[in-house]
């Protein structure tokens, strides 16, 4: 079993910049890669951004692309989302997810993911 607790979200401005973390405790290397997913009110939950966790490659939603840069600790198992340039349509609950290895879907998808947190609020006031 995998907890994943996220942290770092707020109220910022337009333009500005925030970092949202994610640590993940439990059976380690239980995970093949992580991500971030949103969800803004009324709306479906997002693909953000991913990492695989054994060699960081990265993969980001169009939405995001040039703002944000996930990255992660593998010694501190923690993942992080620098988001820079913030829009109010960036307003969402932020979640992080983490997929077995055996998992299968589209690295996109949130069936891919087995474990998720329980989100952490980011709100973009124009």
């Amino acid at each position: 079993q995998v907890q994943l607790v996220e942290s770092g979200g707020g109220l910022v401005q337009a333009g500005g910049s925030l970092r949202l973390s994610c640590a993940a405790s439990g059976r380690t290397g239980s995970w093949y890669r992580m991500a971030w997913f949103r969800q803004a009110p009324g709306k479906e939950r997002e693909f953000t951004a991913t990492i695989r966790w054994n060699d960081g490659a990265t993969y980001y939603a169009d939405s995001v692309k040039g703002r944000f840069t996930i990255s992660r600790d593998n010694g501190k198992n923690t993942m992080y989302l620098e988001m820079n340039s913030l829009k109010p349509e960036d307003t969402a609950v932020y979640y992080c997810a983490a997929g077995a290895p055996t998992t299968s879907g589209t690295y996109f998808g949130a069936a891919r993911y087995d474990y998720w947190g329980q989100g952490t609020q980011v709100t973009v006031s124009s």
